[in-house]
């Protein structure tokens, strides 16, 4: 049973008839998204759909042109990437953002530090043995497969680079993690541990958007699916109560929701 919040609402986030246009390029006409507490929640469609307008609007990159977002029944407006993760939405875009040259622990702490206490604060000195400890901790609560946080980003694999993201991402007071595209460029085995990492995810009590092109993989982790096509939403279905023929007809006009 879905828990409802102290505003009568059983979602910890909506957008409720989001637009967005580029000039005369209407990238978003209605789109409408409902997430639930503790829940894989997948936002398909084809190329132009809106999925990525979508995400970045919820991210705090984007700013909308209309409707509106509510959390917890709350409306409010992301003015940019640091407020949404100020209010426990934290977004891992395809690209990972990660620092090469540096090691886990530095990635997860990045712009994040800690220092040591004061005096040596003053003078900008870390607090090493505490990220480290802590990015340890982190990544053993996710069950992320990492030989050591003192590896360099640049030499880990495409899985362990993702799950070094998911872990700066979760770390700190995070609600809502938003997962572009998660399996894309990995093989068979990696992309078996991203979806595990995923489904740890929701274990652990957060809410899991993932925006991906992989119908199986959506399959075999979402709660729920949300289609869009040409800017608008055209449904939002329980995972167990479609087919992946039903979900690519929705996506591409073949049939109606």
């Amino acid at each position: 049973m879905t828990a409802v919040n102290q505003n009568g609402s059983s979602y910890i986030l909506e957008a409720r008839a989001i637009s967005k246009h580029f000039g005369g390029v209407w990238a978003l006409h209605h789109g409408d998204f409902a997430l639930r507490p503790n829940e894989v929640h997948a936002i398909v469609g084809d190329n132009g759909a809106g999925k990525s307008t979508l995400i970045k609007i919820i991210a705090g990159a984007l700013q909308p042109d209309g409707g509106e977002i509510l959390l917890d029944g709350h409306p409010v407006m992301m003015t940019n990437p640091r407020h949404a993760r100020e209010l426990g939405i934290a977004t891992v875009f395809q690209d990972l953002a990660l620092v090469d040259h540096l090691d886990a622990t530095a990635n997860l702490f990045l712009g994040r530090e800690i220092r040591r206490p004061p005096p040596l604060s003053w003078l900008g000195v870390l607090d090493k043995r505490a990220m480290r400890a802590s990015a340890v901790a982190e990544l053993r609560r996710l069950r992320v497969g990492i030989k050591s946080v003192d590896q360099l980003v640049f030499n880990m694999s495409g899985g362990q680079r993702q799950s070094v993201a998911v872990a700066r991402a979760v770390a700190f007071g995070t609600r809502i993690v938003i997962m572009d595209e998660p399996t894309a460029a990995l093989g068979v085995r990696e992309t078996a541990a991203a979806l595990d990492l995923i489904r740890e995810l929701r274990r652990q009590g957060l809410a899991v958007v993932m925006i991906s092109h992989s119908m199986p993989d959506v399959f075999a982790v979402a709660d729920r699916l949300t289609i869009l096509r040409l800017g608008r939403t055209v449904t939002t279905i329980e995972q167990t109560e479609t087919s992946l023929e039903k979900i690519v007809g929705m996506m591409t006009g073949a049939i109606s929701a």
